[in-house]
């Protein structure tokens, strides 16, 4: 509960402030009282897991009750028109200042606007999924939540472990590029001002104090206030979209046809490499889905924010794409400052400084934006217990999640002193890939199956529809990945349709939105589905076998710590909710012994 002057006030009455630490703070559980509770818990484990596995929570639980463990309400101050610009500040800035210029060089040549293109149209294909989700469940929780009320709790924790991975990567792979480009204003080389030690592996040791202090700046701004992030960010986009608007018109007119042949170098193949890559340049539209908690009208900003900012964004990074390659021959490319690079190399050297500002700019946003979503997606998988209740702490003066927002940049800010860029870049796509595909497999799963509605027969053709199209477009990218031949597709395709056909004609939906939804259902989640996992079969090997590592430490996680908290707390609520119901029941009974004109005594004993 809340207390005078912006201090929180925890359940034994003693007022805290900010980013404090008591007793209990990360594990009150019962499971973890003692060392004798935690032996019998980890007994129970396997009947805790199935648990676990097979409850679902619901669109009620996470909009009260999840929700109201944050003791504070986040502020709904946000409109459309916010979020639009929050969609545009979060993505334009990353993708196309930070990597474009490596994968055009080394993955794709010219082409690299195809690749725009393959990796935008799936991000628009999960936006629509995001938006029905967040439109419907209006929490910060974005698709954590989701995944939780669909697939349950373990595929969403493992799924909300690799979402913060996604945003720690991000936001240190931006902070770095942020001091290449700074570099460049100051007429240095993109890696003068990083700290090389050469006793180190080559991918850890160019050390970068710039980028843990711009992320400081960041973390001051995202705590302070949700709407004043938001009015900076979009004061900072409008800005940025000038600048864009300015490299392409003044790039065009040194435009060379010739620096536009050969178009596919690397081939087809080259193509959907670096799709898969890029993917990382549209990946903070989910940060937007996070903040429908703060959202005056959910139903109508959310779509209008949400659509309208990925198409303007798609649109955007074509144009840039196209631009870059016009000017300078796609080998000659700089990978670190690419723009900033691209006119001193056509003689147009006083405009690198207006590109380098403009790149700045944008990805300041989208380290703001993602340092309000990351902080968002922590508070509410806390909220759960999975991850320790400090983390789900709400300022009650900003309005902010304090905790989680400073936890979550301060591990960024230690992967940006050290990591590799392209390290940075596969890893976060693999992430990504992964909990978009399984955005829009929840979505499916919501629109097709309803406990006490869907029939035993309709479930199991449901089941083996999902089967059919997860198993086509795991066979599709897997064939991809290791042959040049067709007949793979020749099978895998039609199966894909043979899934998504049969789903469409013969299992009837069992809920339908209320507000908003995706349309084309099931084809367009399906092919959702289909491209997000073709793209995935692009990504290098090393890439997987670090997301695997990552995701068994989280699998660790969950069975020794996160199950239990997160199973006791489930069972409290159960049991609150059953002694809620029983003290309704005596009351209706009062009620109808005074409209009969007959009191039970019994009856208000309790």
């Amino acid at each position: 509960m809340g207390g005078p002057n912006g201090v929180a006030v925890d359940n034994s009455g003693v007022k805290r402030r900010g980013c404090t630490i008591r007793k209990n703070d990360f594990f009150p559980e019962e499971s973890f009282k003692s060392w004798s509770n935690y032996g019998r818990a980890f007994l129970e484990t396997p009947c805790r897991l199935k648990d676990r596995v097979l409850t679902r929570s619901s669109d009620q639980t996470e909009l009260v009750e999840v929700k109201a463990r944050s003791n504070h309400e986040m502020k709904k101050t946000l409109n459309w028109w916010d979020l639009m610009w929050f969609g545009i500040g979060a993505v334009i800035g990353s993708g196309i200042f930070v990597l474009t210029g490596l994968e055009a060089r080394e993955v794709v040549g010219p082409a690299v606007v195809l690749s725009y293109v393959v990796s935008g149209v799936s991000a628009l294909l999960s936006v629509f999924c995001y938006t029905e989700f967040a439109v419907e469940i209006p929490v910060a929780g974005g698709s954590f939540a989701y995944l939780r009320v669909e697939l349950g709790d373990f595929v969403a924790f493992i799924a909300a472990g690799n979402i913060l991975l996604e945003y720690v990567i991000g936001g240190a792979a931006v902070a770095r590029s942020w001091t290449s480009y700074f570099a460049t204003l100051c007429n240095k080389n993109p890696d003068d001002f990083r700290i090389i030690v050469h006793k180190m592996s080559s991918d850890y040791n160019h050390l970068d104090p710039i980028a843990i202090g711009v992320l400081i700046v960041i973390t001051i701004l995202a705590v302070y206030s949700t709407k004043g992030s938001s009015i900076f960010n979009y004061i900072a986009s409008v800005f940025h979209l000038l600048v864009i608007a300015f490299i392409i018109i003044a790039g065009l007119t040194k435009a060379k046809a010739d620096n536009y042949t050969p178009f596919t170098p690397f081939g087809v193949r080259g193509v959907f490499h670096a799709s898969a890559v890029l993917f990382f340049a549209y990946v903070g539209f989910d940060a937007v889905s996070t903040m429908a908690e703060e959202t005056k009208n959910p139903a109508r900003d959310i779509p209008i924010g949400l659509v309208g900012s990925m198409v303007i964004t798609t649109v955007a990074y074509c144009l840039l794409a196209v631009t870059l390659c016009l000017m300078v021959p796609y080998d000659k490319i700089d990978i670190n400052a690419p723009f900033s690079v691209a006119f001193s190399e056509v003689g147009m050297d006083w405009a690198k400084y207006i590109v380098a500002l403009g790149a700045l700019k944008g990805m300041s946003t989208v380290l703001l934006v993602s340092a309000v979503g990351q902080a968002r997606y922590l508070t509410h998988i806390a909220r759960t217990h999975m991850m320790p209740p400090w983390f789900a702490h709400v300022d009650e003066r900003t309005g902010t999640p304090i905790n989680a927002t400073i936890s979550m940049l301060s591990a960024t800010a230690v992967i940006a002193f050290f990591t590799d860029l392209g390290i940075l870049s596969n890893l976060l796509s693999i992430s990504t890939l992964f909990i978009f595909m399984l955005v829009a497999l929840a979505l499916l799963v919501r629109r097709y199956y309803s406990s006490g509605v869907t029939t035993k027969a309709n479930q199991i053709k449901l089941i083996v529809c999902l089967v059919l199209i997860l198993g086509s477009s795991a066979g599709i990218s897997a064939y991809w990945a290791t042959s040049d031949g067709w007949i793979g597709y020749a099978i895998a395709v039609p199966l894909w349709f043979l899934g998504t056909f049969s789903l469409c004609l013969s299992v009837p939906q069992a809920k339908q939105p209320k507000l908003w939804g995706v349309p084309l259902v099931p084809w367009l989640p399906s092919l959702s589905i289909a491209i997000n996992i073709f793209l995935l079969g692009s990504i290098d090997k090393k890439s997987f076998i670090r997301f695997g590592i990552w995701t068994g430490f989280l699998f660790v996680y969950y069975l020794l710590l996160g199950l239990h908290a997160s199973y006791d707390t489930a069972k409290e609520y159960d049991k609150r909710k059953n002694s809620t119901v029983e003290v309704d029941k005596e009351w209706n009974k009062v009620e109808e012994g005074y409209d009969g004109e007959k009191v039970s005594t019994t009856a208000v004993s309790y």
